[in-house]
């Protein structure tokens, strides 16, 4: 049965690729909402199904995981920034705090039938000096990443450490979604 993954995330593929999933790649068109009242959960897990809804209605036969992660902070949602200048200011509103990443997952299986799932990890940054921060945008690409970092990219720069799975923080939890895999029938399909 094929697999698609419904986003253009290297993160996402990378961490896909790792268990040896084979899949293929639908960039999804679908358009992120952002109801703050959904909560956290729901509002990560219902843009996974806009994003996988959106490819699994062009591919039926297929079985469509989409993801969408966001940062919160004190509750609030912080999407990805629209300017280094932004991405700046939510580094340094990070500075010194705990926040939480939120990954929802919605996997869509040829039957129409959906399992949706979410996981969230605690994240403590170390108090951020602007020099740190400048440094830090210096030698990445914040602005395709929700809250402005990716842990995976000079992560020890300002991330001081975390509670839950390093994996959701990259933008997929990848042994939930292993989970889901296997209980509708697919394993591995390589080494």
């Amino acid at each position: 049965m094929k697999i698609i993954l419904a986003s253009g995330s290297p993160r996402r593929r990378e961490l896909l690729e790792r268990e040896g999933v084979d899949f293929e790649v639908v960039v999804s068109p679908a358009e992120e909402i952002h109801d703050r009242e959904l909560g956290m959960r729901g509002l990560c897990e219902e843009n996974a199904f806009l994003k996988a809804r959106a490819v699994a209605d062009h591919f039926p036969e297929a079985v469509v995981i989409g993801a969408d992660t966001l940062v919160f902070l004190d509750g609030e949602p912080l999407g990805k920034p629209k300017s280094m200048e932004h991405a700046r200011e939510m580094l340094g509103s990070l500075s010194g705090r705990v926040h939480e990443v939120c990954t929802g997952v919605c996997v869509i299986i040829p039957r129409g039938e959906t399992r949706r799932l979410s996981c969230v990890t605690g994240v403590r940054f170390r108090k951020l000096p602007e020099e740190v921060i400048d440094e830090y945008l210096s030698v990445t690409s914040p602005l395709d990443k929700a809250g402005g970092y990716g842990i995976q990219d000079h992560g020890e720069m300002i991330v001081e450490g975390i509670e839950g799975a390093y994996d959701n923080v990259m933008g997929l939890p990848v042994g939930a979604v292993m989970e889901v895999l296997e209980g509708i029938g697919l394993r591995k399909m390589r080494d």
